[in-house]
């Protein structure tokens, strides 16, 4: 059950609120089933443990003093959660299979940890995870083979829900001196890529020279080519590799633009599995900003 300080139970806070926002008590223990005296006396015990008014006299009956409209607030927030924890824990175990498509660097960088709460809290649903690029992965999940997916910006002509946006960064060996060369050597995905056509716009802009000389249809690729001080290559920020660092304009490189990880559902996957794993990589997404 979910901790509360001692004499705020959910019941009495319960109470509360439906007093705050119907001004009577009369109503408010009808809705929970007690006696007008025994919520009243609910009232006063919370206020006795608060130290503080929380209710008083208005012309529309009973209205939260300045303390206790603050109260409501978060009594909404806590009560929501409290119940949202006991109903997962009375629910059946939700049972069913969700294919995800991600590309490579996104599941390294946020997976991990949303997939394994979410194994903790939905044990008997399957996760088959696709790890491709975006193009790829687009095309798979137009065709129905995906039931989420996870993009770089750019790759459908549909949007999907942003679930991040930061900067696309210069990455390369340490002590290297390939952002000294003329054309500079690039390790970029292949052709239809959003990374790779930013990159390609950045470096036109500012008139600087540049040869792709590895196309990969993944980051590992791009990362490899670089550790093996062949080439530059870009990517969002994330734990890099040993031996690779981030680069910029104290190596006179032009400022990349930012980037967004869009979250794309099917039409028709309403499935509560699925569901169940889209909102959980949004809270993943939000807690690892």
């Amino acid at each position: 059950m979910l901790a509360l300080p001692p004499g705020l139970d959910p019941d009495i806070l319960r109470a509360f609120l439906l007093i705050a926002e119907g001004g009577s008590v009369t109503r408010a223990a009808e809705r929970v089933g007690r006696t007008q005296s025994a919520v009243s006396m609910q009232m006063r015990k919370l206020e006795d443990v608060l130290g503080t008014p929380l209710l008083s006299r208005g012309r529309r009956g009973l209205e939260p003093t300045s303390k206790g409209l603050w109260l409501a607030e978060r009594a909404r927030t806590l009560l929501s959660l409290h119940d949202e924890i006991h109903a997962n824990f009375r629910a059946a175990p939700m049972i069913g299979q969700v294919r995800l498509g991600t590309p490579d660097d996104y599941a390294l960088q946020w997976l991990p940890r949303i997939l394994a709460g979410f194994a903790q809290s939905h044990p008997k649903v399957e996760v088959d995870v696709v790890c491709s690029n975006s193009e790829s992965l687009a095309q798979q999940f137009d065709q129905g083979e995906l039931d989420l997916t996870l993009l770089t910006e750019g790759h459908r002509e549909a949007p999907g829900e942003e679930l991040w946006r930061g900067p696309l960064r210069w990455v390369g060996p340490l002590n290297g001196t390939l952002h000294r060369r003329d054309p500079l050597p690039l390790a970029l995905a292949q052709p239809g890529c959003t990374w790779r056509q930013v990159t390609l716009e950045a470096l036109a802009r500012a008139a600087r020279p540049a040869r792709i000389t590895y196309n990969s249809a993944t980051q590992t690729g791009c990362f490899t080519v670089a550790l093996a001080g062949l080439a530059l290559t870009v990517s969002t920020p994330a734990r890099l590799p040993p031996g690779l660092v981030w680069l910029g304009a104290a190596e006179a490189l032009p400022p990349l633009p930012d980037i967004g990880i869009e979250l794309h559902c099917a039409r028709g996957a309403e499935a509560p599995a699925v569901e169940a794993l889209a909102n959980a990589i949004r809270s993943g997404f939000t807690s690892q900003d």
